[in-house]
């Protein structure tokens, strides 16, 4: 392939083949994967290899050979790429491919092979590939804004044996809606009807079309709520009636969310549930608010606590004693409004009243506020800075540890 010579595209069936490649640096390390993935035999041909490269030869993935090129490398081969840092000795691998009609891809100079290795991804049993003459960063560029057009709904794949059915229960992440897995945003784009809790990023329902059921399921602290049971019973019953229903959460949906409760209820009525883990505000807020829930040196465990009920209340489980004996960090969520009784818990139990603390409102959304102050004044200070939920506090040393701006 030279020059602005048109390329045609095909899918190459290289599982079970010999692909061989021809220096062992980055580009191999990039490569590799993917055809590994295809189930080619790989041989690695290589006077130096990348710790990366090494590991899949020691997990048995590839076979990786410790020598320079030489002549006759690509014997049986249907495949081969070109990767050394060396321009003689990749052109040679391409003279010899090309005497033994096997395409090969050079990575230093692409119009001089005779394959060019597509910008591809993969996409619900979708595989895309771009190629763009050899200028992999345009070929990158578009790959990527087809995979975004896919998975936000603006390109729809209709295939109906691809469909997704029944209730995913989808984890929002923390608040902003782009801390999103990727697999939840591409099942909210298929969803009929959304069942969403208070705390689900609002921008993420604004992305959704027209005819997509919307149902608010907030569960606002100490104010109105839909009880559990009628959650349970709208997943099931819009399931039933053939819809794909997405039940989109803050955090992580086995987080304090109740999630398993829900799957539970639907796998009684023969619904089947996909699970789509959400990034936890329980780490992802501290992390926003610059405090790192664990630091070498400083804590070795962190601990996620529920403030949904007083210490001492009938039916907490938590062992504020205990909690109060730990070096490390505890995150308390959904404790902001009883923040000096679980204070006062931890202090009783042996935490040193100037343990530093951090409290963030609305983490990682554009309201983000924090407050930092110490564990006998944390009553105080939330209440000085009129801190409300949702909140998350940070106790612990590695609150002190925010870097000043």
């Amino acid at each position: 392939m030279t020059g602005d010579n048109p390329v045609y595209l095909a899918g190459l069936g290289l599982a079970g083949r010999r692909v061989v490649v021809v220096g062992g640096g980055s580009v191999a390390q990039r490569r590799v994967p993917l055809l590994v993935s295809a189930g080619a035999h790989v041989e690695v041909i290589t006077p130096q290899a990348t710790a990366a490269v090494e590991g899949m030869a020691t997990a048995g993935h590839l076979k990786l050979t410790m020598r320079a090129y030489e002549p006759g490398d690509l014997s049986d081969a249907w495949y081969a790429i070109a990767c050394t840092n060396d321009p003689e000795v990749n052109a040679a691998v391409v003279a010899e491919a090309d005497r033994n009609r096997i395409f090969c891809v050079r990575a230093d100079s692409a119009r001089d092979g005779t394959a060019v290795t597509p910008a591809s991804t993969t996409y619900e049993g979708l595989t895309v590939g771009v190629v763009a003459g050899g200028d992999h960063r345009r070929s990158a560029n578009v790959r990527s804004a087809i995979l975004e057009a896919l998975q936000s709904g603006a390109v729809r794949d209709d295939d109906p044996d691809q469909r997704p059915i029944g209730v995913a229960l989808v984890g929002g992440g923390p608040g902003d809606p782009d801390l999103i897995t990727v697999r939840g945003r591409r099942l909210l784009a298929h969803a009929d009807v959304v069942v969403a809790d208070r705390l689900a990023p609002p921008e993420l329902l604004a992305e959704l079309g027209p005819h997509v059921e919307v149902i608010d399921a907030s569960k606002i602290p100490y104010g109105r709520a839909m009880a559990q049971e009628a959650i349970n019973e709208t997943l099931i019953s819009r399931a039933q009636a053939g819809k794909f229903v997405v039940r989109l959460k803050g955090g992580d949906p086995y987080v304090f969310g109740r999630g398993f409760e829900e799957l539970l209820a639907c796998a009684e009525a023969g619904i089947p549930v996909t699970v789509v883990p959400g990034v936890t505000s329980a780490i992802a807020v501290p992390a926003a608010a610059g405090v790192p829930v664990t630091h070498r040196g400083v804590s070795h465990e962190f601990i996620v606590v529920s403030g949904h009920v007083p210490p001492g209340h009938p039916q907490s489980l938590t062992d504020w004693d205990a909690l109060g004996r730990l070096k490390g960090t505890i995150v308390l969520l959904m404790g902001v409004e009883r923040i000096e009784q679980f204070a006062a818990a931890l202090m009783a139990g042996g935490r040193a009243q100037d343990t530093p603390v951090t409290v963030v409102q609305e983490g990682t959304t554009r309201g983000q506020r924090v407050v930092r102050t110490v564990l006998d004044r944390v009553a105080d200070a939330v209440k000085h800075a009129d801190i409300r939920p949702p909140a998350i506090t940070v106790i612990g040393p590695v609150a002190g540890l925010a870097p000043e701006n």
